[in-house]
C-alpha cells in the first residue's frame, strides 16, 4: 500500500539510511536489529511509494542510484533533527528549563533567598520564575511546568500541595517603634498611623485580639503587600504582614513586632500543576527541595490565634 501523499514513511527512511550508510542490506539489518528480509521489504516499499530505484542490487553489494544520492543528504538532515528534538524532550523532563508561576512579593521575599542551594543540588535545571497572570492559572495557555499560590487549596483540575501555613501580625520600622512608644495593649494603636493593605485588612486582625474595628482612617490602601511592606520600611506606619515575607527582615532587625499575637490564615501557600507535571522528574526535584525549605522554616514566636 501506498504512503498517502501527506505523510512520510519515517521507517522506511530510516532503514534507507542505514542502508546507504553500509552499503549492505545485511549490514544494516544487523543495525537496526531486524532481518535482512524486512530490510528489503522497506526499501522496495519506499521505491515503490517514491516511483524511482534507491539502489542498484549487485551480487555482493549495493550503491546507491542518482535519485538515492540525492534523497540522501535530505533525509539525514530530517532523520538527526528528528534525533535532538527527541534527546531534547528526553533533558527537558529531568533538567533544562523549570517555569515556576510565583507572585513576586514570596518570590524576592522568601524564595529567591533561598534558590542557591537547589542550583548547587541541580545544576542540570534552570529555574525560570513569571508572574501569575490576573486571570488566574491557566496551564493550558501558559508554559509554566508549575505555580507557588497563596489560596484556599483547590483549583479544578489541578494538584495541589500544601506547603506552608501563613500568619499574619503588626510590623514597623524600629525607629517608628521608638517614636511613638511601646504597644502593650491594642488601644496604644490609636497613637500609630496605620498602613491598610487590601489583601490584609485591619479589620480581621482586630477582630480576632479584641481590638477596635470601627477606627476611621482616611488612607487608601495599598494595593498588596508589597506596597504595604514599602511604606512600613519608610516608617509611614504599622502595617499587617505575612510571616513569609517578613520573617528575614525582623531577624535583620529592619523591621520589628510591636505587638506580638499572630492571627492563623485560612489560606496558605501551595505548589500548584496539572497532575500529570507532577511526575516530572525536575517539578520532582523542586518539589522535594521546596519540601524541605518549608519544613525548617518555623512559625513565628508568640501567641498564634486562628481566624474564627
Amino acid at each position: 500500500m501506498a504512503t498517502p501523499p501527506d505523510r512520510v514513511p519515517l521507517n522506511a527512511l530510516r532503514v534507507f539510511e542505514a542502508v546507504a550508510a553500509h552499503l549492505s542490506f545485511t549490514a544494516a539489518a544487523r543495525e537496526l536489529g531486524v532481518t535482512t528480509a524486512a530490510v528489503s521489504a522497506q526499501i522496495k516499499a519506499l521505491e515503490a511509494d517514491i516511483g524511482v530505484p534507491l539502489f542498484r542490487r549487485h551480487t555482493r553489494a549495493v550503491a546507491l542510484t542518482q535519485e538515492g544520492a540525492e534523497l540522501l543528504p535530505g533525509v539525514r538532515r530530517g532523520l538527526e533533527e528528528l534525533r535532538r528534538s527527541v534527546e531534547r524532550i528526553r533533558r527537558e523532563r529531568v533538567g533544562g528549563m523549570l517555569n515556576l508561576s510565583v507572585p513576586n512579593e514570596f518570590l524576592q521575599r522568601w524564595l529567591l533567598p533561598r534558590l542557591g542551594e537547589f542550583t548547587r543540588r541541580h545544576p542540570e535545571i534552570e529555574v525560570r520564575f513569571g508572574p501569575p497572570r490576573a486571570a488566574g492559572l491557566d496551564f493550558g495557555r501558559d508554559d509554566f511546568h508549575a505555580a507557588i499560590v497563596y489560596g484556599p487549596g483547590q483549583w479544578t483540575g489541578l494538584k495541589s500541595e500544601r506547603l506552608l501555613d501563613e500568619y499574619v501580625f503588626p510590623v514597623c520600622s524600629p525607629a517608628l517603634l521608638a517614636r511613638f512608644g511601646p504597644i502593650e495593649t491594642v488601644a496604644d494603636f490609636a497613637r500609630y498611623p496605620l498602613v491598610h493593605s487590601r489583601t490584609e485588612p485591619w479589620q480581621d486582625w482586630l477582630r480576632r485580639v479584641g481590638g477596635d474595628t470601627t477606627r476611621a482612617d482616611t488612607s487608601p490602601p495599598m494595593e498588596d503587600s508589597a506596597a504595604s511592606l514599602v511604606a512600613v520600611e519608610q516608617g509611614k506606619g504599622v502595617a499587617l504582614a505575612r510571616w513569609s515575607l517578613v520573617a528575614a527582615d525582623i531577624a535583620a532587625g529592619r523591621l520589628v513586632r510591636p505587638m506580638l499575637p499572630s492571627v492563623l490564615q485560612r489560606n496558605a501557600w501551595y505548589l500548584v500543576a496539572p497532575p500529570a507535571n507532577f511526575s516530572l522528574p525536575k517539578v520532582v526535584r523542586f518539589r522535594a527541595w521546596l519540601l524541605d525549605c518549608c519544613r525548617e522554616f518555623a512559625p513565628p514566636v508568640g501567641e498564634t490565634l486562628g481566624i474564627e
